[in-house]
């Protein structure tokens, strides 16, 4: 384990709550500065306070994902306040209950959980080249196996069913990381993965699923082994964010035995080339990047 991270700066969506905040925590106690991003700015505060005796720095930064220009905005901002960034960790998702669009017309889950990692990996990936050891890393699940991505109608605007939007955009992460990998340049020296965190019931991931969704959840937390806690979540999310066995690793599905195999879809060249240009077009960008490092 890498004990002294105090050169490391890592940005932390979803950091504010449940497993990304537990790890936040411990990444701040071993010394790193944590730039986490959340919604709920009286959240971010409590976290901020909690951490200031801690060997290493929170730095909160309010932020609406679901908007596109909020994710423009927040780019900006971290290339203007920090020299570097070591690690973009892609945390934050959520479930909604019903099919709502964000403020750019996109169907909310999609919204948060895919187009925004994709944009903001977009945006911030210059500024992430500069470090000595880059990574991105998603939080997937295997929630995907039960996923198939319609691109004729990637928003779900038939039939739309919470768990399903959900289990999509886990596949989207997924498809997305294979994907940034194939495309990266031979000497580029970013790294990128997605990992299942487990199974972690006591998050507030589904805090806007169905009822009948909220009600799956709570029982098969009930069942025994098959929830993850918080703290095992975390510790799952920080080896790939700053550990040396994942600093060499890309392009891979983490889950607890560490590298596996994603459902095929997730694989399958096509569909995820197509995904990419479908996100580019949906968030207005070329699909044309990454473009060669000029270091």
């Amino acid at each position: 384990m890498t004990n002294d991270l105090s050169d490391r700066t890592i940005l932390l969506t979803g950091g504010t709550s449940g497993f990304g905040r537990v790890a936040a925590v411990n990444l701040v106690r071993r010394g790193a500065t944590v730039v986490v991003v959340g919604r709920d700015e009286s959240k971010g505060a409590t976290l901020t306070e909690q951490s200031k005796d801690l060997a290493g720095t929170i730095a909160f930064h309010q932020a609406d994902l679901a908007s596109q220009s909020t994710v423009r905005s927040l780019a900006t901002t971290v290339e203007r306040e920090y020299d570097q960034i070591d690690v973009l960790a892609h945390n934050a998702g959520l479930s909604a209950g019903t099919r709502r669009e964000s403020p750019d017309g996109i169907e909310l889950t999609l919204a948060v959980n895919h187009l925004a990692p994709y944009l903001l990996t977009y945006e911030l990936l210059e500024h992430l080249r500069d470090a000595p050891d880059p990574r991105v890393v998603i939080t997937a699940s295997d929630i995907h196996w039960r996923a198939t991505l319609d691109l004729d109608d990637l928003q779900l605007t038939d039939g739309y069913d919470s768990l399903d939007a959900y289990a999509r955009s886990k596949l989207a992460n997924i498809a997305f990381t294979v994907e940034l990998d194939d495309r990266l340049p031979d000497d580029s020296a970013v790294t990128v993965n997605c990992v299942h965190p487990g199974f972690v019931p006591s998050t507030e991931l589904f805090r806007e699923a169905s009822l009948p969704t909220r009600l799956l959840v709570r029982i098969a937390g009930l069942v025994p082994g098959v929830a993850t806690s918080k703290q095992a979540a975390a510790e799952r999310l920080q080896t790939l964010l700053v550990e040396p066995t994942y600093g060499s690793v890309s392009g891979q599905y983490i889950d607890s035995d560490g590298p596996a195999d994603p459902a095929l879809e997730a694989t399958n060249q096509a569909v995820r080339r197509r995904l990419w240009e479908m996100s580019a077009e949906l968030v207005g960008i070329t699909p044309d990047w990454p473009t060669p490092s000029t270091n």
